[in-house]
């Protein structure tokens, strides 16, 4: 049987391929690019000029929130890891401070540089460097992340380095970097495990991590304060994968990837009988719920930064900055 080509046929079929190019054309950035079947075309996560809004826009955010000790006034700029720590943060401030943050000063970020990926689909996501009059001279690393072109780019993972301590990053000739799947199988450990292999390793040691002030430094740490004379600590660690905790990962100069990526745990001290659990500081005490009698849980979430090497080889965890959430008493 043959197919109507007739003139009708082929004007309903002009005016369908009319109506979608238009759709097309009309799906616009706030820059003016034009979007071409975003979740499936390679294009860069956003412009220069959009990516240092976006850090403008945070920092503006950031000293609003800190100064009056507001969770509502960085809401819109923050969310993952950065989101956790920052509420927690900010709460704890207001709960010992209801009046605002007597000691604030507005944090300045200077010197920005900016790595975008051009990557295919949602999120679409950029990395800031930058010089910080705050962290005694380290450089301030942010993450920024959207997950649709109607909202606001927002930090994700934050982190503190030494200047030139990452490796450098691939780009192609514009500059735009390299984003490498979640699921690559090229790396020593996929960006999809590497919370979980971090987890891991903090429970059991072995050999996935290259030792470092973040790794065997910081299991060392934990098996001296495990057990003092009255006072046992447990540790428990868990990844964070989903959502806006997954991790992102940018391809580097000799074919590994640097990837950011998050955890959570909990460190519960238990006193002996006779014994009482240590002081706690202001933010912790200001976050803890129930009465601490014989011990107390808190709950961190910590967000890094690693090197992950191509084919084989251990991990190095370049930066790792936490914060507590919540605690409990009991």
């Amino acid at each position: 049987m043959s197919r109507d080509r007739g003139p009708r046929r082929l004007r309903r079929l002009d005016r369908r391929v009319l109506t979608a190019a238009t759709v097309t054309a009309l799906s616009l950035t706030a820059s003016g690019c034009v979007v071409v079947h975003g979740e499936r075309e390679v294009l860069p996560a956003t412009t220069r000029a959009e990516a240092a809004r976006a850090l403008q826009q945070f920092t503006t955010a950031y000293n609003k929130a800190d100064k009056a000790y507001d969770r509502s006034l960085d809401a819109n700029h923050v969310t993952g890891a950065l989101g956790d720590i920052d509420a927690a943060r900010l709460k704890a401030g207001h709960r010992t401070n209801p009046g605002g943050n007597p000691a604030h000063s507005p944090l300045e970020l200077t010197d920005a540089r900016f790595t975008i990926p051009k990557k295919a689909g949602w999120p679409r996501w950029f990395v800031a460097e930058a010089q910080g009059n705050k962290g005694g001279g380290l450089h301030w690393l942010l993450v920024f992340t959207r997950d649709s072109l109607g909202k606001p780019f927002r930090v994700a993972y934050l982190t503190l380095i030494t200047p030139g301590s990452l490796p450098t990053i691939k780009t192609d000739k514009d500059g735009w970097a390299q984003a490498v799947p979640a699921n690559s199988t090229q790396l020593a450990v996929r960006p999809q495990d590497m919370s979980r292999t971090y987890a891991q390793y903090l429970r059991k040691g072995g050999k996935s991590f290259a030792d470092g002030p973040h790794t065997s430094g910081w299991r060392s740490d934990r098996a001296k304060n495990a057990k003092k004379p009255g006072l046992v600590t447990q540790y428990i660690d868990e990844p964070l994968t989903s959502g806006d905790y997954a991790p992102l990962a940018l391809r580097t100069a000799d074919g590994g990837a640097l990837v950011f990526f998050t955890t959570r745990r909990y460190e519960k001290q238990t006193a002996a009988p006779g014994a009482t659990i240590p002081t706690q500081n202001a933010s912790v005490q200001a976050l803890t719920s129930g009465e601490v009698k014989q011990s107390l849980t808190m709950e961190f979430v910590s967000n890094g930064v690693a090197v992950d090497p191509a084919g084989s080889g251990p991990v190095s965890v370049v930066s790792r900055l936490e914060g507590v959430t919540s605690a409990q008493g009991s």
